[in-house]
């Protein structure tokens, strides 16, 4: 299984905001932090705020944050809401049901088992398990490089 741009992007973008906590962050910001495209990030961006992942504000000292604390986040649930669909295989789209062996194999119940055990382990980790903390974070965002929040 691959998880597409749009959520390796999600996810980059949520433990961006986890580490800075309060402080609001810019799409700009990020796209810069991480060498991707701006644009792309819109997208992400209003997907995020419209699932309630983050608050965004418009304006001129506008940004976005996130809408809970990193614990309160599901990487499960994330990944759920940003993934198009979970079909692993061509026969999991019930739109295109053209497979000739259907009738006779089992190997879709595996998949389907498998997908649910991947998704179940996601959702025993949230945001704050993703987010490295202590020294290791410093060295990727040193902490000069935020403001305070006030």
């Amino acid at each position: 299984m691959q998880l597409t741009l749009h959520t390796d992007y999600s996810l980059r973008v949520l433990i961006y905001l986890a580490q800075k906590g309060d402080t609001l962050a810019t799409i700009s910001e990020i796209a810069s932090f991480y060498e991707i495209s701006r644009n792309h990030l819109v997208k992400v961006v209003h997907h995020l705020a419209g699932a309630n992942f983050i608050h965004t504000l418009r304006g001129k000292n506008g940004g976005m944050r996130l809408a809970r604390a990193p614990e309160e986040i599901s990487v499960g649930d994330v990944i759920r809401q940003m993934e198009p669909n979970f079909d692993i295989v061509e026969c999991f789209n019930t739109d295109n049901p053209s497979c000739a062996v259907a009738s006779i194999c089992a190997l879709k119940n595996v998949l389907q088992k498998a997908s649910a055990e991947f998704l179940s382990l996601l959702d025993r980790y949230s945001l704050a398990d993703a987010v490295a903390s202590g020294k290791q974070a410093e060295i990727v965002f040193p902490l000069s490089q935020f403001r305070r929040s006030q």
